[in-house]
């Protein structure tokens, strides 16, 4: 698999980061509260391929519920770019709405339906895996 760099970052460009994945990509339309509520489209990938490039300082966290997913938005704009999620702690979810559209040739939307979270966590457990290495 060819992996290009995206970069990404929130509304007022305070947060920024990068993140190796194929320029053709799949991610999830999540039904949760949260998910629904901000239009987020999840994006799972390896911790490894994701770098913070700056604003560590302008974020802050907010958990609920089982208090595993780390969600992160910038203090200032209130942007959640990216997080770590309940069903990916070892990785990041990066909003595909936050990326740079210039380096994406394809995006294909699956549904994650949070009725069913167990089915929608186990078909993308393995999308923080870094099988690359």
């Amino acid at each position: 698999m060819t992996l290009v760099t995206h970069r990404g970052a929130c509304h007022c460009g305070v947060v920024a980061f990068e993140v190796d994945a194929p320029a053709r990509l799949t991610v999830s339309d999540c039904n949760c509260s949260i998910c629904r509520m901000s239009g987020y489209q999840h994006l799972v990938v390896p911790r490894s391929r994701f770098r913070l490039l700056k604003g560590a300082e302008s974020l802050t966290e907010y958990r609920f519920n089982t208090g595993t997913a780390r969600h992160l938005f910038c203090r200032h704009c209130g942007v959640k770019s990216f997080y770590v999620p309940r069903s990916n702690p070892d990785g990041y979810s990066v909003n595909l709405r936050c990326l740079d559209p210039a380096t994406i040739e394809h995006v294909e939307v699956e549904i994650f339906d949070d009725s069913d979270r167990a089915a929608a966590d186990a078909r993308l457990r393995d999308r923080s895996r870094d099988f690359s290495r």
